[in-house]
């Protein structure tokens, strides 16, 4: 009997793709002085708004967050947002370059397309993921690298609720088999979420400080690597 393949699954943005390249979009609006702080501002409410509307009960799409955090974002600099600036920074999405790290993960991952699965697992909807991955010039010539999409966004909730690793795990036929299924992130929330859920998870620590979440001291991922290639490495030899 054929043994079983491993199921990874990537977080897209700030695991695969680099958000830093809209520091420059936002750079030529509001000039550099301003630019890294409204990223940063930027991504920080786009990920509070999830975690607050999850524990509301409520929905909107990641795109409408997104957006809505952009403007709370220009709003806290006591600066202004037309709705042209709004469009040209949401599309800003669609041409993100990848981490230095991931032409050697993808290779990795061609290198071992008979025992592994990959996926991309993401809060965003159908739409804007697959225009970031199509569109970006890095990732989207190897679009098939990967067997397919996994969205939190016909579930009308966001990581890391439970439901959304229930989710990949059927998704990916692993009902059962959740050893199996790997989630590679940057994100500790999502490390944390993918743990609890009873998957398996590798956290791309590419600041070099460790493990330092400490909301629950049991849920710490199996493997902590520099790199994403570094992360498939060690998942391949689990």
């Amino acid at each position: 009997m054929a043994a079983s393949k491993k199921v990874i699954a990537f977080d897209l943005y700030g695991t695969l793709l680099s958000t830093r390249s809209i520091n420059r979009t936002l750079a030529k609006i509001y000039n550099e002085r301003n630019a890294k702080q409204l990223a940063a501002s930027w991504r920080r409410y786009q990920l509070e708004y999830t975690w607050r509307i999850n524990s509301m009960g409520q929905y909107k799409s990641f795109s409408q967050i997104t957006r809505n955090a952009l403007s709370h974002a220009v709003a806290e600099y006591r600066l202004t947002l037309s709705e042209n600036d709004a469009d040209t920074l949401m599309k800003s999405y669609d041409a993100l370059p990848v981490f230095l790290d991931i032409p050697a993960a993808l290779r990795l991952l061609e290198n071992n397309k008979d025992s592994v699965e990959a996926y991309v697992f993401s809060n965003g909807t159908d739409e804007m993921v697959g225009n970031s991955i199509k569109t970006s010039p890095d990732l989207g010539p190897h679009a098939e690298r990967f067997k397919s999409i996994i969205t939190a966004d016909s579930l009308k909730c966001f990581k890391p609720d439970r439901r959304t690793y229930e989710h990949l795990v059927e998704q990916a036929g692993k009902q059962g088999k959740e050893s199996d299924v790997w989630v590679v992130s940057a994100n500790p929330f999502d490390i944390v979420g993918s743990r609890a859920a009873g998957l398996k998870a590798a956290y791309i620590d590419r600041s070099g400080k460790g493990w330092i979440d400490r909301l629950d001291e049991e849920r710490a991922p199996e493997v902590i690597a520099l790199s994403v290639d570094k992360a498939i490495n060690s998942i391949l030899e689990d």
